[in-house]
């Protein structure tokens, strides 16, 4: 297998956790304030990835090519500051767009919420293009095709939208973002380090924030493990964990497009677990955007050619 097809599997998965996630976030709400469980699961998070790079470790899997006896004080330290640096800027666009979200999430359905989020494979690329990256031409077209099922999703009879689809449409600005900084910074530190640091970063500045504005007890926190052990551990701790190994070998336009399934998981989880139910116009958006996604996994000829062909 691949490294590419490798990644593109980790990410798939990603979506999956993650867009049954939507339907653990609303639950967690109804006992905790939005910030007090976002607080709480990217802690979650955070602490769990500490013994899951205590053991990479000791299989020595999470290490640079070159080891760490053979490197000079001035690597390492360049090192250590390469992987502050993304977690931190990582930890702060996450934060952003994840109280966006989890706010939001208050006054839309899950379904809804995971389809606007995934408006990130729209703006991607175009940031991208400031990046000077690349873009396939069918990648635009596809991208055309998904904002008209978002569209036909979240737009309400004359042209209004409301307030939790507002929150999150400017929610997926920060998940673009996010995904620009991973992009820059995965192939050139330890990911899951990076991934620990990030949550305890979004975990601490939910924090400030929940004893500004909320007042949360042990008693609803007891309550609402489930959603909390969910989320935590395996949306925050293991998803985006798959997501910043993953894309040191794909193409960030490409992973936007992955990950953006996760708004059909949404759907799917919202309709099982909460009995949300979509319109006709809702559900057509639905096929376009998942069309667009199928079609922009399929290879380009370069592509195609070079499979056949590997010294092309």
């Amino acid at each position: 297998m691949s490294k590419k097809v490798r990644a593109n599997i980790l990410l798939l998965l990603t979506a999956l956790i993650w867009g049954s996630a939507f339907v653990a976030q609303i639950k967690g709400m109804d006992n905790l304030g939005p910030f007090s469980f976002a607080c709480i699961r990217n802690l979650v998070g955070a602490v769990f990835l500490i013994p899951v790079i205590f053991v990479l470790d000791k299989l020595d899997l999470n290490h640079a090519q070159e080891p760490d006896a053979e490197k000079t004080e001035a690597e390492k330290k360049a090192e250590r500051k390469i992987l502050l640096t993304g977690g931190i800027a990582c930890g702060l666009a996450l934060f952003v767009a994840g109280s966006l979200q989890q706010v939001g999430l208050m006054y839309t359905t899950a379904g809804k919420g995971g389809f606007i989020t995934a408006l990130y494979i729209v703006i991607v690329p175009i940031l991208g293009l400031f990046l000077k990256k690349k873009v396939r031409p069918i990648i635009w077209g596809c991208v055309a095709v998904a904002a008209v099922g978002l569209y036909l999703l979240c737009i309400k009879e004359g042209f209004t939208i409301g307030l939790g689809d507002l929150l999150i449409l400017i929610c997926s600005f920060g998940f673009s973002i996010h995904i620009l900084i991973i992009d820059h910074f995965s192939p050139k530190t330890d990911g899951v380090r990076m991934s620990c640091i990030q949550f305890f970063i979004v975990g601490i500045l939910s924090g400030i924030v929940m004893f500004a504005v909320e007042t949360p007890n042990l008693h609803d926190i007891l309550i609402s493990w489930m959603p909390i052990v969910y989320s935590g551990v395996l949306s925050s701790g293991v998803a985006y964990t798959l997501q910043i190994v993953a894309q040191k070998d794909t193409d960030p336009t490409v992973a936007s497009l992955l990950l953006s399934l996760e708004s059909v998981f949404a759907v799917l989880s919202g309709m099982i677990v909460l009995h949300e139910v979509l319109s006709g116009r809702e559900i057509l958006g639905c096929i376009l955007m998942f069309s667009s996604i199928i079609v922009a996994q399929l290879p380009s000829k370069a592509d195609r050619l070079s499979q056949g062909n590997p010294s092309a």
